[in-house]
């Protein structure tokens, strides 16, 4: 465990926005020997909106003393403003699963980040529908496992990868050409984040950059989401764009597209990582 961060949390709220939250939370934690050192907040209208926080503070011996502080935290505060809320322990290393199929580009920037400590998590796994990324999945010392998709199987192969996925709390779709089971979703409800060649829901399908060559499109870009049975519906974490010209070809799109794409979903990851997302129905507040 770090020592910099064993007495470190977040905690995110929603609620209905109403007088003295900030009062409230900040009031709390100071009474309980807190420290906040991040405090983020929005409200939708400038009254009788919805409100939302994220609050990271340090506090002494807080892994002994996290117990009480919940109880606490939902009798005199969260129960009086009716809050959705959940606090994060800095040193509760999230682990993360992802899913990839042949093209590279996504995974190996979010391996590479972590290699560098850039993503604060523990990746146990990669799983694929193809051997091809063997080799550089274990080149990085993470497992590589590999299980089939077709239509004959699918709901056993995903039964399979549930099993083996186990245990994290995150899972990324490093370009994973497979339409997810629906109840496999289910069962990871907003814990799958998925990385979108496009804008959503532009050139959906097959060819994504033949088919904005073919439009002569003059941005391309990326979108990060999480996932939901309805395909490509999912609310959106982080999204960005680049300018291209008339005279770009196929490959100097999808080389430039894939740019935006392993950036756009590494961030998205990291964000999650650090607790920064808020989902509210189909959109979601991010904390940077």
């Amino acid at each position: 465990m770090n020592m910099s961060t064993a007495n470190t949390a977040r905690l995110l709220i929603t609620c209905e926005d109403k007088p003295g939250i900030v009062q409230a939370v900040s009031s709390f934690l100071y009474h309980h020997g807190a420290n906040i050192t991040a405090l983020d907040q929005y409200a939708t209208e400038a009254q009788g909106g919805r409100y939302f926080m994220r609050v990271e503070f340090e506090l002494d011996s807080l892994q002994s003393r996290k117990d009480n502080l919940l109880q606490t935290f939902e009798n005199n505060v969260a129960a009086r403003y009716a809050m959705h809320w959940r606090l994060a322990l800095v040193s509760d290393v999230k682990k993360v699963g992802i899913l990839v199929s042949k093209v590279d580009h996504a995974l190996l920037e979010l391996l590479w980040r972590h290699s560098r400590g850039g993503l604060p998590c523990e990746i146990t796994k990669v799983v694929s529908n193809h051997e091809t990324l063997r080799e550089a999945v274990e080149n990085f010392g993470i497992p590589f496992e590999v299980v089939p998709v077709t239509k004959e199987n699918k709901r056993e192969a995903y039964a399979q990868i549930d099993n083996m996925m186990q245990g994290n709390d995150l899972l990324v779709l490093a370009r994973y050409m497979q339409i997810l089971d629906e109840e496999f979703v289910r069962k990871w409800e907003m814990k799958i984040i998925n990385i979108h060649h496009s804008f959503l829901p532009a050139f959906v399908g097959a060819n994504p950059y033949k088919q904005a060559h073919e439009k002569g499109v003059k941005l391309i870009g990326a979108t990060a989401h999480y996932v939901t049975a309805e395909l490509d519906q999912g609310p959106i974490i982080e999204q960005d764009v680049e300018r291209v010209s008339h005279d770009f070809t196929v490959e100097q799109l999808r080389e430039l597209g894939q740019d935006v794409e392993r950036n756009v979903l590494a961030r998205a990851v990291k964000w999650h990582l650090e607790d920064r997302i808020i989902v509210d129905g189909n959109k979601t507040v991010v904390f940077q």
